[in-house]
């Protein structure tokens, strides 16, 4: 931004300090009345015709803009890309191990890079790499969507999925298809039977003393 005498054009149109509009005024009179209050004039639309300069207070506007900005990089959540590399002819115990990983990247919030890596003759046979792609990338539906799609790229067949939710937003919700199957696992109240609904047992009969006749 150029301040005070930075600002080179004839005339501009002022915006007093509480967002008032002054109006179109020579650069002459903009400096004089930002130097009556002692304040700054502050070029804030230089692409305006006639650009558009506020009076403020330069070093408090500079102070306030570097705190909301550091506080913008505190709330940002980086996103972290992980990759997780198959083979064509992975076989299931790997596959699910390797499955496991990318939903844990996955409710992390992190995005996943899945490599399928061809060697030899694998590389004729690209349906492979892709059939076990589409496989996972239905089986992790419900935690991510294809970013990506699946493309060859040299020797390796690439996709990139990521998470449906924000960061954070699965561990609060259960985790995924765990959590899920605990709720589904868990019996509702409203199923519980009743204490009133209970059958009642049948009282057993009170025994009666043995009645010997008398001697």
């Amino acid at each position: 931004m150029r301040i005070n005498d930075q600002i080179r054009t004839k005339e501009v149109r002022l915006v007093g300090p509480a967002g008032e509009q002054v109006g179109i005024v020579s650069i002459d009179k903009a400096l004089q009345l930002a130097a009556d209050v002692d304040l700054d004039l502050v070029e804030v639309a230089p692409t305006a015709r006639p650009p558009v300069c506020k009076l403020m207070d330069y070093g408090k506007y500079k102070y306030e803009s570097a705190q909301k900005a550091r506080a913008s990089r505190r709330n940002q959540q980086q996103t972290v890309i992980k990759e997780m590399k198959l083979r064509p002819k992975i076989d299931k115990h790997d596959y699910e191990t390797k499955k496991g990983h990318i939903v844990r990247f996955l409710t992390a919030g992190d995005k996943v890079k899945i490599t399928i890596m061809f060697r030899g003759r694998e590389q004729s046979r690209p349906e492979l790499g892709r059939r076990l792609l589409d496989k996972l990338a239905e089986e992790i539906s419900d935690l991510a969507v294809i970013e990506s799609a699946a493309k060859q790229d040299g020797r390796n067949m690439i996709m990139v999925v990521a998470p449906i939710r924000p960061k954070g937003e699965i561990n609060k919700a259960g985790g995924g298809r765990k959590g899920r199957d605990r709720d589904e696992a868990a019996p509702a109240e409203d199923d519980a039977p009743a204490e009133d609904d209970a059958p009642a047992q049948a009282e057993a009969p009170a025994e009666k003393p043995d009645e010997t006749p008398a001697s």
